[in-house]
């Protein structure tokens, strides 16, 4: 049997508005630009895809199912400015065929510079997941951009809440193996008395195949249909279990427009899954998946891996004179900033965390060819350059604020 783990990241961050260095306002995010693009991202894709899910579970008697992590900041914003699209999502979750993972509240790369405010902000999503979904609490995590190493898993186990975690298949460190099974991270990455979390992994060449490819005419498999999508995730048989398909959400209508035929292929392809090999394929949540199979073996990252780009690594965010220097100082302020907070200032600890947002970052990125077009796509600045210049210059009032 193959069974489709969905799984979805929806997140929206909060951009900035154009800062000079002769602005002294505390007033740093584009709330007009933010909405704007919620609204029409919402309209694109957020309310035809849920409402189409929803759709899709009642029609397939709740045989078919998904798993989603909404980023801290997109649900404020929907909350905001779409609640209706919360309202959907809520009533998918309700029929039991949706799952919910955990994250980051602000969609950082906390972990990697400070443990204390990595915790906080799991804390943070998980009563914000509570609050807007009848108490839920998730079994399952993620970790920005699935950005994961050994000692994440460790940690991530340590908080005790969590079995699963998604993360990447990465070629290097699969070393020929398949990720279409349930993984584990070395048994000496999990600190004793507490249970080791299994891992699954992204099967990075079917979900690009909708994620990227779908809408491409030079794809020699293009046009792409759901019975021949089908039929690839049947030939996962005898080399696992599991078709691991993990995407941003805004595949569908704003990545693939509607135009392109993305939402009759979502559509079509439960029906196509289970009609491929009829009462052995199907759909599983992350946790279900997880749960129905056993752990074939060590999945081992020393250094950090994610999905970004053709590296998956961190250099989307990480690694050129601009993003170090940025983050360096952001952190940096972390301490007075909490002082500040506890003196009296009471917004000065949010406008913090939402700079700690990895798109801030992902805006310097100064990568070519490629990558470099995905990074232009998603970038409200002309270059890399001017989001640096942009960010320094809010992060030049934010220690104003701070007092050093």
């Amino acid at each position: 049997m193959a069974s489709v783990v969905f799984y979805f990241e929806l997140h929206q961050p909060f951009r900035l508005r154009r800062y000079s260095v002769f602005d002294t306002d505390p007033f740093y995010f584009d709330n007009e630009a933010n909405a704007t693009i919620l609204r029409k991202v919402a309209d694109k894709c957020y309310r035809p895809t849920t409402q189409k899910l929803l759709d899709l579970v009642r029609r397939h008697d709740q045989r078919f199912r998904v798993s989603f992590s909404v980023s801290g900041t997109a649900l404020k914003q929907l909350e905001e400015w779409a609640p209706d699209v919360l309202d959907t999502l809520r009533r998918l979750v309700d029929t039991g065929a949706c799952e919910l993972l955990d994250e980051t509240s602000h969609h950082s790369l906390a972990f990697l510079f400070s443990r204390a405010e990595f915790d906080e902000q799991v804390r943070l999503h998980r009563a914000e997941i509570a609050r807007l979904f009848n108490g839920y609490q998730p079994t399952a995590f993620r970790n920005t951009e699935l950005i994961y190493n050994n000692e994440l898993a460790g940690h991530v186990a340590w908080l005790g809440d969590y079995k699963t975690m998604v993360c990447e298949g990465v070629d290097r460190l699969l070393t020929g193996r398949s990720p279409n099974y349930v993984y584990a991270p070395p048994a000496q990455a999990t600190p004793p008395g507490h249970h080791p979390v299994r891992l699954l992994l992204k099967n990075y060449r079917l979900s690009d195949d909708v994620a990227f490819r779908f809408s491409d005419r030079n794809w020699k498999e293009w046009p792409l249909d759901a019975q021949r999508f089908a039929k690839w995730v049947n030939q996962i048989n005898g080399d696992g279990y599991l078709c691991n398909l993990f995407m941003d959400y805004e595949t569908f209508g704003e990545h693939q427009w509607a135009s392109t035929g993305i939402f009759d292929f979502l559509d079509k392809l439960p029906e196509a899954v289970f009609d491929a090999n009829p009462g052995q394929n199907g759909f599983l949540t992350v946790s279900e998946a997880s749960a129905a199979h056993r752990p074939v073996g060590e999945y081992s990252s020393e250094q950090f891996i994610s999905w970004a780009d053709s590296e998956r690594d961190l250099s989307a965010w990480l690694g050129n004179p601009l993003q170090d220097n940025a983050i360096a100082q952001l952190y940096e302020l972390e301490a007075g900033v909490r002082a500040r907070h506890a003196a009296g200032d009471p917004w000065i600890l949010e406008d913090w965390r939402k700079l700690t947002t990895s798109d801030h970052f992902y805006y310097m990125c100064t990568k070519y060819w490629a990558d470099g077009d995905v990074h232009k796509y998603f970038s409200p600045y002309d270059s890399p350059y001017d989001a640096y210049i942009n960010f320094m210059n809010v992060l030049d009032n934010l220690r104003t604020r701070v007092g050093v």
